[in-house]
């Protein structure tokens, strides 16, 4: 009987796991919303580097503009931010700008000088572990009328089947409380229950990075790597921020995540007004090698979410023909199909060039390199140009691609996917924007020049370093990448 109800249990688990990684995505999710003719881009980056006697420097300019925004905001403010708060793991006490501070105290001065402006703050569950502490800043902003969304992450696909078959038939069902905890938040000060740890293994997350706000009769939207995350704001990132119509697909896309915990985004009072996006501007994000050059202010955007951010990748870079260039720089590089696809671009003749975070840090902990280490020896040996960003405890965060091709339109691909599965194949909440024009278009030169002063070395401007021969990867190493990849059972 003992055995019998053992093999019962475990049979519910895989069930119940096998079901949790098939079930239908929710109406919504990972969809390409329509191309758009844009005008007003511009391409945004915080940047570290070091100078030759190892000093650190520093430039922000992405919450810059994104406080910006808020403040001169009239009617309706939507934030969907992953990381939210002050924790700092080992690395507390180091100094860091306060975002999350800066975030919450624009938008409360906003709410108190308009009282009738709408503000909605979309949030992940991690930032209060998963309802077990309960964050001052946020309660701030509720008690001043401002809507927080924790996003309901039971809608998602397993991102790690082998643990969630088990929560969800369990401990999901037993809640959780912010006045019962007793165990150390490895996150941050305070304590929470074992519940909250019991629900991070399931490795779900709300990871976009968005902000759209009203500008008048218009509309801005923000799309970026950036979390409003103390700890964080020393990683370098990227970001555009755009108006018109992309602007109000951003904020349906939000429409849905809200409405999972209740929450339905007001109707914008008037529409931005934008000109359907060009023929050109079709040929162009179809990602025909054949399109034809655009007049050079002419550009195109869309908003991706969650899986189609991933068929864009694909196309961009199975596109991509000998002569043309192909530069990545992200922090976590481990889907196969991308990776795979970056491999038989450099074979037939296409300059690829990858730069990536060698994932030693993250907030005073020690990492151990996976899956950068693996990948980049792979692409390496496939003759791909490989680099690592150049950090002492900052993170190379940006997720970003570029295609320039010899002749014709560049593509510009970033926002918050990392290159992953979990990233891209819908198990994340995900948003990232796809820009194509003219490479002397201003935000598509600014990000090329964004790539080539990471890539490069300056005498006084340190940011970059070879692969070390001295870095060897082990077998064990890259099966455990492997597995980890293929299974879930990681954070990345």
């Amino acid at each position: 009987m003992w055995l019998g109800g053992l093999g019962v249990v475990a049979l519910a688990w895989a069930a119940m796991g096998l079901w949790q990684s098939v079930k239908p995505l929710p109406e919504g999710i990972g969809r390409a919303w329509p191309v758009r003719g844009v005008e007003e881009v511009r391409f945004l980056a915080d940047r570290t580097w070091y100078d030759a006697a190892g000093r650190r420097h520093q430039e922000q300019a992405i919450f810059d503009e994104a406080l910006a925004m808020i403040g001169q905001a009239r009617r309706l403010v939507v934030v969907d931010m992953f990381l939210f708060n002050d924790f700092a793991g080992e690395a507390a006490g180091e100094g860091f700008r306060p975002l999350s501070g800066e975030l919450s105290q624009a938008l409360l001065a906003q709410k108190r000088r308009y009282p009738e402006l709408e503000a909605v703050v979309i949030t992940d569950p991690l930032n209060t572990l998963y309802g077990g502490l309960a964050l001052e800043h946020l309660e701030m902003l509720r008690e001043a009328g401002i809507r927080v969304v924790e996003t309901d992450l039971t809608r998602l696909r397993a991102s790690n089947p082998l643990w969630s078959g088990g929560w969800h038939l369990g401990p999901r069902w037993f809640g959780n409380s912010s006045e019962a905890g007793w165990l150390p938040n490895a996150m941050g000060p305070g304590r929470v229950t074992l519940r909250s740890y019991l629900s991070l293994l399931n490795f779900n997350a709300n990871h976009r990075k968005t902000l759209v706000v009203d500008s008048g009769d218009d509309w801005l939207g923000l799309v970026t790597s950036a979390n409003p995350h103390d700890a964080s704001s020393r990683h370098g990132n990227v970001a555009l921020r755009f108006r018109g119509a992309a602007a109000l697909d951003l904020l349906e896309s939000e429409r849905v995540v809200a409405a999972w915990s209740g929450v339905a985004l007001p109707e914008p009072t008037s529409r931005a007004v934008s000109e359907p996006a060009s023929e050109l501007a079709l040929q162009v994000l179809t990602t025909e090698p054949e399109a034809i050059a655009a007049p050079e202010e002419r550009l195109a955007l869309q908003v991706l979410t969650e899986g189609a951010i991933r068929d864009a990748l694909l196309a961009t870079i199975t596109a991509a023909e000998a002569g043309d260039r192909l530069d990545l720089a992200v922090f976590y590089l481990a889907h196969r199909g991308v990776i795979e696809a970056l491999a038989a671009a450099q074979a037939r003749g296409v300059a690829v060039r990858v730069l990536l975070d060698p994932n030693r840090d993250a907030f005073g902990f020690a990492k151990n390199g996976i899956p950068n280490r693996p990948v980049a020896e792979e692409l390496a040996a496939a003759g791909v140009a490989v680099r690592w960003c150049l950090t002492r405890g900052e993170q190379c965060h940006s997720k970003l691609l570029l295609h320039r091709p010899a002749v014709g339109e560049a593509t510009l691909i970033l926002g918050s996917a990392n290159f992953t599965r979990r990233n891209l194949d819908n198990l994340n909440l995900e948003t990232s924007v796809r820009l194509a024009g003219a490479p002397q278009a201003p935000a598509l030169a600014e990000a090329a020049a964004f790539f080539e002063a990471r890539w490069q070395n300056g005498p006084e401007r340190h940011t970059s370093q070879a692969l070390n021969g001295e870095e060897r990867v082990s077998p064990w190493m890259r099966w455990r990448y492997r597995v980890m990849e293929a299974t879930g059972l990681s954070t990345f």
